[in-house]
């Protein structure tokens, strides 16, 4: 009678738990991603919608008639349909609920004798307490089988791993893996030779980076096509694309200009240089990486999850039929990415889902620099870059038969210790902390800035002088506005598209702390090209008050004034003469709104109409090199 009555409960808990599920992993967000999630505790998910953006954060309860029940950090339950949600989070959820059915079907083949344990008598009396008893460790016990699933599952190395265990081995970088990401730690400095062979050199050295912990880098384990792939040619031109199977990442083959890295001598033997803060990165395929990790495996991973393997199939045979994206499937449908010793030399964009923003994949590890980026020695080439000891360093190059040197050493604490030696032997120090990204010594010893590239005009005056010939009337104690764009830093180089040699689209551009009373906003790019001069390329003003961007090519926020040319509209740089060139977008925050027509808004008669309602003012600063116009 026993028996009969727990078979009929557990068959009615198999129905029903098909469809509920009891104990539910998480993924770990990314501020906790530097420790390895428990596979089968509860935990906390970011979902994610269709477009990638963030839906919610929480734990999954169940599915219901094709409703997902999320419990929120304050234990409210969310219900919203599996289809709202992006489709590696649906992808997620199924796989859920087939470990869950897995689960079931092992309890509905457990033995009737191993749950006739729970029976202490055969008196009847006793037996519905006995079946309550069972009844209520039923779900517990479901959900101990469940969690041992789970285990073995989250146990399973995944393929990915295979491309980066010779590295691991090496103790060159580590990894670790959840349901949804694999991740890779690494200081990024590689174990072969750098910075050798480079011919147009911009002053930067190798640094280590804490691409650790939080800062990890992280692929999809669970790559997605996606519906619209995007091009590198002219995007993702900030960033990395890939990761290397050493831990290297691997930025867009063209640098931030637009131009081939590989071609404009930029590059060392191994496909490297480094970055703005020191960030040592790959911009070709790394295809040497075949001797260490083996043929027939990936030599990187883009960054939407696909794998990129070097000149040949990983069976050996001729490599043929490639996409725009220097990719095809295999015979089993699988895609992947493959090595060209032309442009685009690896991925050429991406097949996969991948959120951009800024101008890169997002999200991705920062770089962490101590110093400022400097600008390019003309005709210097790199002959020479060792490891003098650990944690000292020393870069040796030639200009025209003169050598020069770079020696620097880090401390514990972060700090680095900089000796220069030009080509005339002067030696001069610098000493960098973490903190504060100017010398520590500053106006002791400091280096004289670099020559003139040739036929580069001297560089702008300074700031404050400068500033004085923005707008003459302007306040000098005025509150600054902090002015930045998505698409390049604060003396950086504006992209391509941006400029007259390529789509010529107005930049984005952001601002905040303006001050209470602010009625309006305008903007005016200007540049200096000589002593006296002034150039004007756009003006835009009574932008709203709510504002706090511009959006690219934005031709709806407020009144577009005119440029030099006479013209209504963004004027794209198209300076004469080569070298690098120096711009200014300043934006202005007013107490009210202009009254001035727009076929009279020039930046001189912007400037007189602001002069008395300017409130705060603050002035992001960029580069230009014009092609072809080295």
């Amino acid at each position: 009678m026993f028996q009969r009555k727990l078979s009929l409960v557990a068959f009615s808990f198999f129905l029903s738990a098909t469809s509920l599920a009891f104990a539910h992993p998480g993924h770990s967000s990314r501020k906790s991603a530097s420790k390895m999630p428990e596979p089968c505790v509860s935990g906390e998910r970011i979902w994610t919608d269709t477009t990638g953006r963030l839906l919610l954060q929480g734990s999954f309860v169940a599915v219901k008639h094709g409703d997902v029940q999320i419990r929120q950090a304050d234990e409210s339950l969310v219900n919203l349909k599996l289809s709202q949600f992006s489709e590696a989070d649906q992808e997620w959820v199924m796989h859920r609920l087939t470990q869950i059915r897995q689960a079931n079907e092992a309890f509905q083949h457990l033995s009737l004798p191993m749950m006739t344990s729970f029976v202490r008598s055969d008196d009847d009396d006793e037996t519905t307490d006995i079946e309550d008893l069972a009844l209520n460790q039923l779900p517990r016990l479901v959900v101990q089988v469940d969690q041992k699933d789970l285990r073995k599952s989250a146990g399973k190395v995944p393929e990915m791993a295979k491309a980066f265990e010779a590295f691991v081995k090496l103790k060159a970088i580590k990894t670790r893996w959840d349901d949804r990401f694999f991740y890779v730690e690494s200081n990024g400095i590689p174990n072969h030779p750098m910075m050798i062979g480079i011919t147009s050199w911009q002053q930067q050295v190798p640094i280590p980076q804490k691409y650790i912990g939080e800062n990890a880098w992280q692929i999809p384990l669970h790559p997605v096509p996606a519906n619209n792939p995007q091009s590198a040619k002219g995007n993702f031109l900030r960033g990395a694309i890939a990761l290397a199977s050493n831990g290297i990442p691997i930025f867009n083959p063209l640098n931030n200009r637009g131009d081939d890295a590989y071609l404009f001598g930029e590059l060392d033997e191994f496909g490297g240089h480094c970055g703005r803060a020191d960030d040592y990165h790959y911009h070709i395929a790394p295809v040497h990486l075949e001797k260490t990790v083996g043929k027939g495996l990936p030599i990187a991973y883009a960054l939407d999850g696909y794998p990129i393997y070097g000149y040949d199939e990983p069976d050996g045979s001729k490599v043929t039929g490639l996409d725009k994206f220097n990719g095809h499937k295999d015979a089993n449908g699988n895609y992947h990415y493959h090595a060209t010793k032309n442009y685009p030399y690896l991925n050429g964009g991406f097949y996969g889902e991948v959120t951009e923003r800024g101008g890169q994949v997002d999200p991705q590890p920062r770089a962490e620099p101590i110093r400022p980026d400097l600008r390019p020695l003309q005709d210097a080439k790199i002959t020479d870059f060792v490891e003098t000891k650990p944690g000292s360093y020393q870069l040796t190059y030639d200009v025209k038969g003169k050598k020069g040197s770079v020696s620097y050493s880090l401390a514990s604490d972060g700090s680095a210790r900089f000796v220069f030696v030009d080509t005339t032997g002067k030696t001069t120090t610098e000493t960098y902390s973490p903190k504060r990204r100017g010398p520590d010594n500053a106006g002791k010893d400091r280096r004289p800035p670099p020559p003139p590239r040739r036929g580069e005009n001297p560089p702008p005056p300074p700031r404050n002088d400068e500033q004085a010939v923005s707008n003459p009337s302007s306040k000098n104690n005025l509150p600054k506005l902090v002015v930045t764009s998505p698409v390049f830093e604060p003396g950086g180089t504006i992209p391509v598209e941006y400029t007259g040699d390529g789509a010529s689209a107005s930049p984005p551009i952001e601002w905040k702390e303006a001050p209470p009373g602010t009625k309006s906003f305008a903007v005016n790019l200007w540049h200096v090209p000589g002593p006296g001069d002034l150039k004007s390329y756009w003006v835009v003003y009574n932008i709203p008050a709510n504002a706090t961007k511009l959006l690219r090519n934005d031709k709806s926020t407020g009144t577009v004034g005119l440029n030099d040319k006479n013209r209504r509209e963004y004027d794209p740089m198209k300076s004469k003469g080569p070298g690098v060139k120096q711009y200014h977008i300043t934006v202005y925050a007013l107490s009210s709104v202009l009254k001035l027509a727009p076929e009279k808004a020039t930046r001189a008669n912007l400037l007189e109409a602001i002069k008395d309602i300017t409130l705060a003012e603050g002035t992001l600063d960029f580069q230009y090199e014009r092609k072809g116009q080295k």
